[in-house]
């Protein structure tokens, strides 16, 4: 089958830090035909990178604990367990906003970089995309990171992958891109065992 869309209209909802649109169109159905004309709104996200440290050394993994606006009004304590991530700006590569962040958000200073992939976040109504990554570090301490001048206060967890993964089935971490990397760990930990170094190569 052939899949087509058209955009009838779009109009501005919202200028701002983030950016709205509301659209009118219609695409193909899967039976076959044009859908009536929709009216949708979609929040412009742009591209974003996240990457989970890990010392393969001890099994340890960097979490971050910081206050999040999106969990308002539905947690108690709107703080969430979360990895490294931060927005893609324009002449940035995913890999180099990996790198940044985990400097600023965690003090890494990551080493081998490792693409898990690119997933969109909440495709419904948003357009964000996010590169996640594995880096490996060592050594990393906990404490308090962050940019004064971006009003960041974030808490830096060190902790085994195996208790990450327990408070992940405890739902205590319940952020999608974090459960998606530890998942991926779980996966792939064999792999950092066995051949150390060599398993893995990606251009940094």
């Amino acid at each position: 089958m052939s899949k087509a869309y058209e955009v009838l209209e779009e109009s501005p909802v919202y200028r701002g830090f983030f950016n709205l649109s509301r659209f009118r169109l219609r695409h193909t159905l899967f039976e076959g035909g044009w859908s009536p004309p929709l009216t949708r709104e979609l929040f412009h996200r742009g591209r974003c990178a996240a990457v989970i440290p890990y010392d393969p050394g001890t099994g340890q993994v960097v979490l971050i604990e910081q206050f999040r606006i999106g969990a308002l009004g539905d947690k108690t304590v709107p703080w969430l367990l979360e990895i490294v991530a931060g927005a893609i700006e324009p002449g940035e590569s995913p890999e180099g906003v990996a790198r940044r962040e985990a400097m600023e958000e965690a003090g890494c200073q990551l080493g081998e970089l490792i693409r898990i992939g690119e997933f969109y976040s909440t495709p419904g109504g948003c357009s964000e995309k996010v590169s996640v990554f594995c880096g490996v570090v060592e050594g990393v301490k906990e404490g308090i990171y962050g940019l004064a001048e971006e009003d960041e206060d974030i808490r830096v967890l060190v902790v085994g992958l195996d208790e990450a993964l327990a408070w992940l089935d405890a739902g205590i971490i319940d952020s999608a891109i974090p459960a998606l990397a530890l998942q991926w760990l779980a996966l792939n930990r064999e792999r950092f065992r066995q051949a150390p170094g060599e398993v893995w190569h990606m251009p940094q």
